[in-house]
Parts: structure tokens; C-alpha cells; sequence
């Protein structure tokens, strides 16, 4: 299995010094890459009771594709991974430029996730339709990966009309790896099994016991049924060190043996107040899980 750190970013603020240390520190610890969330909008809650959303416009997100190419060229080996991009809100071409990007000034090293997203209000904001995000994504998916490994392209869909265009320069992964998250819903399930790179299980869904682990094997059954090979379709869980060192540790075996591919570890909720104190919880993890990061500092 391999093991990636998820950068703390509504914690740290916006201090660039923060994203450079962590992520230098996580990739020296022998991680195998940096997960990074997603939002380009907050949503000021007042007088939008009842708010059911986790974050709001007090809540900081780095720019993904922006941190991403600060990244590249910072780090040499840490892979760069969107968990999740909020992929039916933004420009397709627009996307596939940028994620080309990063993958060329990193060396092949970013991964690309996306999701539907949750939040209306942002989706308003950006100019896109809430309500077609499930159908939309399908041909966005289609579309990334025919910009990434076409110099022309002409591309007729629902939404997208390309006229023999191409971006240049293609990325180093032709294609890039797509990675859908969500699962809440079994169409969603049904999709990700059907056109997804691998998977990311909502981890406040799917739990580290016998229902998580039938649900991994329903999802590689589905894989099945759509022609593929299931060890083709990476899975990827998520463990809060806010439970404790020995809770992650258990739920990341747990999960490795049930035949996930990989997990992010996260230091957020634990009331921490410096990057260094972040990095104090990785090294703790890191000392704890000795043999089974993929890659020894």
C-alpha cells in the first residue's frame, strides 16, 4: 500500500513557507504523495440556515494547480494528487491545460481527482449547473483524456465542441490518471467502476469493518462486470490522526488487507497551531508505520 500525506491547508493559512516545509518534510519522511482539497468559492452561511455544508468562506483552500506548480519544482519525487477536485464546475480544456502542466513541470508525478462536489452556492458562483454535474463529469472525463494524449482534437459531445484543437505542451502521462471520488450513492459507485482510474470511498461512509470490506469487493465486482480488470482501479482511503496513531495504524492494515491501494493520513482536527507541529504528528505516524510505507526515507 502507499501512503500519502493530506496537507492541512484550512489550518496553516496562507503563508506559502507552511505548503513548502510540509510538503518537503512529508516527502523526506518517505511518503509516497501529497493529497490536496479543493474549493475555488466559500459561502458566507448567514441567512442560508440551516448550513449543511463543512466549510464556508472563513475556510482557506490553496489554488490546486497554482500550489501544485509551486510544488513541482520544489519537491523530486512526492507525487501530486487533487482529492478532489470540484471537476463539473470548471472549464474541461481549461483543466486539462493546467493538470498538463504540473504533470510536465513535476516529471509525471501528478494525479488528477475529481468529484461532483456538494455545494450549490459555489457551483452559482462559477457559472455551472448544479443539477447536470453526474452526467457532465462522464464526457469531462472523456475529454481530459483525449487533450492529453491527442495533438489534434476534435471532440463532439452534450456540452463540449472542440474543432481540431490541442494543447501543447501534452503532459508526461498520456494520459494522466483520473480519479473519481464519492460513493454515496450506488450510481455514483456504478460510474466510478465504469470510467475512473481508481477510487476514492468517502471515508465517512465506508468503515474499516466487514460492511467497508464488502463494499470494496461490490466495487471491484462492478469493475468486473464493466470489462475491466479490478487490479487495474487503484483505491485510495483516508485515516484522521485526530483518532490516534494506533486507531490509523489499524484502519490502514485493515484497509490494505481488504486490498486497498493506497491512503492519505491526516493531521487536521487535532487542534495543532504550527506546521511543525503538523509534521511532529507525520514523523509520530511515520516512526509507528515503519515497513509498511511503500518508500523508507
Amino acid at each position: 500500500m502507499r501512503i500519502g500525506a493530506v496537507y492541512p491547508q484550512t489550518e496553516l493559512g496562507s503563508d506559502p513557507a507552511n505548503l513548502k516545509a510540509f510538503a518537503l518534510a512529508v516527502e523526506e519522511l518517505g511518503f509516497s504523495h501529497l493529497a490536496i482539497f479543493d474549493h475555488v468559492l466559500g459561502a458566507d452561511t448567514a441567512g442560508r440556515e440551516p448550513w449543511k455544508g463543512p466549510y464556508t468562506h472563513q475556510s482557506l483552500f490553496h489554488e490546486v494547480f497554482v500550489a501544485f506548480g509551486y510544488l513541482a519544482g520544489l519537491t523530486s519525487r512526492i507525487g501530486l494528487a487533487t482529492s478532489v477536485l470540484v471537476l463539473p464546475q470548471r472549464q474541461t480544456p481549461l483543466v486539462a491545460k493546467q493538470a498538463a502542466e504540473v504533470d510536465v513541470l513535476s516529471g509525471g508525478r501528478m494525479r488528477l481527482g475529481v468529484g461532483l462536489g456538494w455545494n450549490d452556492v459555489e457551483y452559482a458562483g462559477m457559472g455551472e449547473d448544479f443539477t447536470t454535474r453526474g452526467a457532465r463529469v462522464e464526457e469531462q472525463a472523456a475529454l481530459l483524456r483525449a487533450l492529453w494524449t491527442q495533438e489534434v482534437v476534435d471532440f463532439q459531445g452534450r456540452w463540449h465542441t472542440l474543432n481540431r484543437v490541442g494543447i501543447n505542451p501534452l503532459p508526461v502521462q498520456r494520459p494522466i490518471p483520473v480519479w473519481f471520488g464519492g460513493g454515496e450513492h450506488p450510481r455514483a459507485v456504478e460510474r466510478i467502476a465504469r470510467i475512473a482510474d481508481g477510487w476514492f470511498p468517502p471515508m465517512g461512509f465506508y468503515k474499516p469493518d466487514a460492511s467497508g470490506r464488502e463494499s470494496l469487493d461490490r466495487f471491484r465486482g462492478l469493475v468486473a462486470e464493466n470489462g475491466r480488470d479490478p487490479a487495474s482501479v487503484g483505491i485510495e482511503v483516508r485515516s484522521k490522526l485526530a483518532e490516534g496513531v494506533d486507531a490509523s495504524l489499524r484502519a490502514t492494515a485493515f484497509w490494505a488487507e481488504a486490498g486497498a491501494s493506497a491512503s492519505a493520513i491526516g493531521t487536521m482536527g487535532m487542534g495543532l497551531r504550527t506546521v511543525e507541529e503538523h509534521i511532529e504528528q507525520m514523523v509520530r505516524f511515520r516512526d509507528a508505520a515503519k515497513g509498511v510505507l511503500d518508500v523508507e526515507p
